[in-house]
């Protein structure tokens, strides 16, 4: 079949390389411009726009795609292959494209539609997630289904960790839907409305912890924010020094009562962090100017015992 794709971020790499890699040929990749990136704010490729490189497939950059001559763009392409594209496709392009455009989505929709999908679900505690295709249209993430596939969440994974796995079952799916549309044994699924859950854009507003939830709330926190926006605090030790630490990976441990004594947030004999109910053991964690490392590491020589504690960034 002959395509064009339309992504940007890294999770539309794999999908990109498996459509070229099952014979699909890309008329060309269309991206989200370059951004400076770092801290010498050096402007760097996206992502989709390095893989298309590599790959040998024309490359555009457009700060909006619906206003290129999107016809003469797609050429004799027959469908759109969407993926983390970061802009709204208009009816006029939808419709340019005999098949229209499907779109790799990181949720089992119609729940957690929008920006920051698998980051929501392990925040919101899932234990299963996975991927969707479905047919674009100009609602936000509402089309009819084409395909889904299922994913468990480990306890302790992170998001970034579940973004690559989703990426890569998103590019199997697509490869297994565009056959299905090609051989048409493929029955669009209208959405369920009554199912819709939300994923909002994450923000770095985001990344104040509130020690006073449950355990498994506030571990769901940490590991939904890593790798961006990241869990930030203070940490305390128990002498009183001080040092902004962002919190990578943790793991909830029961859901008893507070020990008396230890504030939420305040650290227990054992190392563990006092929740608002059961306590959290953190696991990894990235000092302000550091490396990820393992929590034991960033603990050693410290004094991680009562009454050190972790304070949120704007009580510290």
């Amino acid at each position: 079949m002959r395509l064009v794709f339309l992504g940007t971020g890294e999770f539309a790499c794999p999908a990109l390389e498996a459509l070229v890699g099952a014979g699909h040929e890309v008329a060309c990749a269309i991206s989200q411009p370059d951004r400076p990136a770092g801290r010498g704010r050096v402007v760097r490729p996206s992502f989709v726009h390095a893989a298309a490189d590599r790959l040998g497939v024309r490359h555009i950059q457009t700060a909006d795609v619906n206003g290129l001559d999107f016809a003469e763009v797609a050429g004799d392409a027959d469908i759109g292959v969407v993926a983390a594209f970061g802009q709204k496709i208009s009816r006029a392009v939808l419709d340019t494209l005999p098949r229209g455009c499907v779109n790799i989505h990181g949720s089992l929709l119609p729940k957690y539609r929008g920006a920051a999908p698998y980051q929501w679900a392990i925040i919101r505690g899932e234990r299963v997630t996975g991927v969707t295709v479905f047919q674009l249209d100009e609602r936000w993430d509402a089309g009819p289904i084409l395909g889904r596939r299922e994913l468990p969440i480990g306890e302790t994974e992170t998001a970034a960790e579940l973004h690559d796995r989703l990426a890569r079952l998103g590019a199997e799916l697509i490869v297994d839907t565009l056959a299905g549309l090609e051989r048409g044994t493929i029955t669009p699924e209208p959405q369920d409305a009554a199912a819709v859950t939300w994923a909002p854009k994450l923000s770095r507003a985001h990344s104040r912890i509130d020690w006073s939830l449950r355990a498994a709330e506030v571990a769901g926190w940490i590991n939904g924010l890593w790798s961006w926006p990241v869990a930030t605090c203070v940490f305390e030790d128990a002498a009183g020094k001080r040092q902004r630490l962002g919190l990578a990976r943790a793991q909830a441990v029961g859901d008893g009562p507070p020990e008396s004594g230890i504030a939420p947030g305040g650290f227990l004999a054992d190392g563990f962090v006092q929740a608002g109910r059961g306590r959290v053991r953190l696991l990894e964690v990235r000092p302000a100017g550091g490396k990820l490392m393992r929590f034991e590491a960033f603990a050693r020589g410290r004094s991680v015992r009562p009454p050190a504690r972790l304070l949120p960034l704007e009580d510290a």
